[in-house]
């Protein structure tokens, strides 16, 4: 039995590491939060008590999946990091979501400091997808180490895509889809607002949306979407579309309804 070590088992890390266990794989992880962790050795996980910890246990892999640049630089460079682990080479399987430039730069940053090689492998489908094992996973970095890792994406997705020798070109792939996500959500929240303005049944408007021109993935996927809070799944995609801006910004490149939608993005929820 192959073993893979998995770093950030909340949210999206526990049920991807359940499909990992269902799909065969031995799982080895590590989370900052003791409620987090004991969660995840309920679930099946061993756990142990550093990053380094988990890449002295794994075969040949593991995946972090903690939410930004900073708790990555954590987890892979510091102290008790990844690539304090000795003895053996290891692909670090970053499935985070960063900006493009952070991700080369973090990935430089890796290979220079242990025996390890980096892909990124940032996912789209949300918790529901994790769930049910069928994310979308947008892959890029050295093919060899990418078609390595194949049978741990097949275990936690559907689909698999590859965009080429830099890690940062999976971290692009995902903030485009973001940003068509971020304009979408708005777009059908703005559109049942106008609706119910004039007496409109909601889940009348939703059915109509899923047989025309009105379609995505978030009127099929409405009941969860509404749900999501400024804590959890609507804080992770504010960060991403401000990441797509900026870059944006950096590079020229006008995008005024990816602005529009992250400014909006919370009054359309009805939070704060």
């Amino acid at each position: 039995m192959t073993t893979i070590g998995f770093i950030g088992l909340g949210t999206m890390g526990l049920p991807m590491a359940k499909n990992l266990l269902k799909n065969g794989f031995a799982v080895v992880g590590y989370d900052a939060w003791p409620a987090t962790a004991e969660k995840a050795a309920s679930a099946g996980v061993t756990m142990v008590d550093s990053p380094k910890a988990v890449a002295e246990a794994a075969d040949d892999a593991v995946i972090s999946m903690v939410r930004d640049l900073a708790q990555n630089q954590a987890v892979l460079l510091g102290d008790d990091g990844v690539a304090k682990a000795t003895g053996k080479p290891l692909t670090a399987i970053i499935m985070s979501t960063l900006d493009p430039d952070s991700m080369d730069a973090l990935a430089a940053d890796v290979e220079a400091a242990g025996d390890l090689h980096v892909i990124a492998a940032a996912v789209s489908g949300g918790s529901t997808g994790a769930e049910a094992g069928t994310l979308s996973i947008m892959s890029s970095g050295p093919k060899e180490h990418v078609e390595a890792a194949r049978a741990y994406f097949d275990a936690v997705g559907t689909n698999v895509f590859y965009y080429g020798e830099k890690p940062g070109a999976s971290q692009s792939a995902k903030l485009v889809n973001n940003l068509v996500l971020g304009i979408i959500m708005n777009g059908v929240a703005e559109g049942l607002k106008f609706g119910a303005h004039y007496g409109l049944p909601e889940e009348e408007l939703l059915a109509l949306f899923k047989v025309s021109t009105g379609d995505s993935w978030v009127a099929r996927n409405w009941d969860a979407v509404k749900a999501w809070t400024p804590d959890t799944a609507l804080a992770v995609l504010l960060k991403d579309l401000k990441a797509a801006h900026l870059k944006g910004l950096e590079h020229s490149i006008p995008m005024p309804f990816n602005a529009l939608s992250s400014t909006l993005l919370f009054d359309s929820w009805n939070v704060q």
